[in-house]
C-alpha cells in the first residue's frame, strides 16, 4: 500500500520503509553504510527506527 505523505505524525517517524527508496538512501546516507547494508538492517528490525538506528550504529 502507497504511504500518505499527506500524514506525517509521530507514528509514521517512528519507522523506516524498506519500500521507499529514499527513506533506505537516506538511512544509508546517515548512518554512512551502503544502501544494502541498509535495507538489511531496516527488514531485519521490521522498520523500527530505534531498533534500526542501534543496529546501524552497531556496524560502525
Amino acid at each position: 500500500m502507497a504511504d500518505d505523505k499527506s500524514k506525517r505524525g509521530k507514528q509514521d517517524r517512528a519507522r523506516v520503509s524498506a519500500s521507499e527508496p529514499y527513506e533506505v538512501n537516506y538511512f544509508a546516507r546517515k548512518h554512512g553504510i551502503t544502501k544494502d547494508q541498509a535495507l538489511k538492517i531496516i527488514k531485519d528490525t521490521k522498520g523500527n527506527r530505534d531498533k534500526a538506528n542501534a543496529a546501524a550504529a552497531r556496524l560502525k
